[in-house]
């Protein structure tokens, strides 16, 4: 896809509005994303089911579409309505033995924690492993893992910090030792490449809502092939089966792929949103993208830099994502409202100022971020 400005404010509407700088939270819809919903509810709507079978079609599609984006098989994907509900498939499928542990970093979200913290009932025990000023070091993590470790999971970028975790050398390690390799890459997913089978992952979670575009409410898990059998589904439903439309066979036999953990009737109208999405950035291309956020990642530093604000993010090669976070000594306070007075989006929290924008944003947009900072801090004087 060409990225020039014009096709840029054809497919986001919000440029025309505001200066959106907060994709690690939620996303504004592109304009395909919101024709393919107005055009779901439209047939919907105005033809009932009529059409069920063309809509099955496109939830296939969209699935082949999140396993490209993915490099993962088709048959190793599922549908889940959040980050949580894959990782707690995950967490509450496996067998369990009392001693067992998981090793986690102790700047997760809370998606990546509470799940398996859910799993102390059973004497499995969380072990969280101390960042260092934002940053998660293999060697660390490496370090906490022992012969009862079952599980090492982590995000494939971290959600304040921005850093971005090293999962080709985790998951070479987690294969050679028998663990298995879980990742929340809801912070990466639509602005970083993602390869499950270079880096060995054996699960993965991801909401749609941020990073890729779409809405909230819908998003992609991904399990291993060769780990499927190893997860029993807790929640279980009349689509869980291997005869799901033969109804009245009562043949309690699972699929033999993702699939079995998709229960009951899908979120079509979400699945539909998704797929636009997902062709934006397919087309578009997550190196390509990946690039350009790069980009505007340096010059926002550039600019941090230049006023002697605390850079909160790794800035080292390798280790950067989408996200910039940056402290404040004072105006923390008021900085948000000020922004939002001015319709810029951004997030402050944990005493932290959080930028993640995308693609489309520009060069000028970030300048004109930092005139409006100048002023808001001129005000504080």
């Amino acid at each position: 896809m060409d990225l020039t400005p014009q096709k840029i404010a054809e497919e986001f509407p919000v440029t025309r509005n505001r200066i959106f700088f907060d994709h690690a939270k939620v996303a504004p819809l592109p304009r395909r994303v919101a024709a393919a919903v107005e055009t779901f509810v439209r047939d919907a709507s105005g033809h009932g089911t009529a059409n069920y079978a063309g809509w099955m079609d496109r939830v296939e599609t969209v699935r082949g579409s999140f396993a490209r984006l993915i490099n993962a098989d088709v048959e190793e994907v599922a549908f889940v309505k959040n980050t949580s509900e894959g990782i707690s498939i995950v967490a509450n499928g496996l067998d369990w033995k009392p001693g067992d542990n998981v090793v986690i970093p102790d700047i997760e979200f809370p998606a990546n924690v509470y799940p398996w913290q859910n799993l102390e009932r059973l004497g499995v025990e969380t072990r969280f492993v101390a960042n260092r000023e934002g940053r998660v070091i293999v060697d660390d993590l490496v370090k906490a893992v022992d012969a009862r470790t079952r599980v090492l999971s982590i995000s494939s970028v971290e959600c304040n910090s921005g850093f971005r975790n090293d999962l080709e050398t985790l998951g070479a390690f987690c294969r050679e030792r028998g663990i298995l390799f879980c990742v929340d890459a809801i912070q990466s997913l639509g602005v970083l490449p993602m390869d499950v089978k270079r880096y060995n992952i054996d699960f993965l979670s991801a909401d749609g809502h941020k990073w890729l575009l779409s809405v909230e409410g819908l998003g992609g898990f991904y399990i291993s092939a060769a780990v499927l059998d190893r997860v029993y589904p807790v929640m279980v439903g009349w689509d869980s089966m291997v005869n799901a439309w033969d109804f009245m066979n009562y043949e309690f036999k699972f699929r033999p792929g993702a699939r079995r953990f998709e229960e009951g009737s899908f979120n079509t109208l979400s699945i539909h949103a998704l797929g636009a999405a997902l062709d934006l950035l397919l087309e578009t291309g997550i190196e390509s993208i990946e690039s350009r956020v790069l980009a505007l990642g340096d010059l926002i530093l550039e600019e941090l830099r230049k006023r002697n604000l605390k850079i909160l993010n790794s800035t080292r090669p390798g280790e950067r994502s989408g996200i910039v976070s940056f402290a404040m000594v004072r105006g923390l306070d008021g900085i948000l409202d000020y922004m939002k007075e001015h319709s810029v989006s951004l997030t402050v929290r944990d005493g932290l100022v959080r930028l993640s924008p995308h693609f489309y944003n520009s060069l000028d947009e970030v300048r004109e971020f930092f005139n409006l900072f100048d002023r808001f801090m001129k005000g504080k004087n």
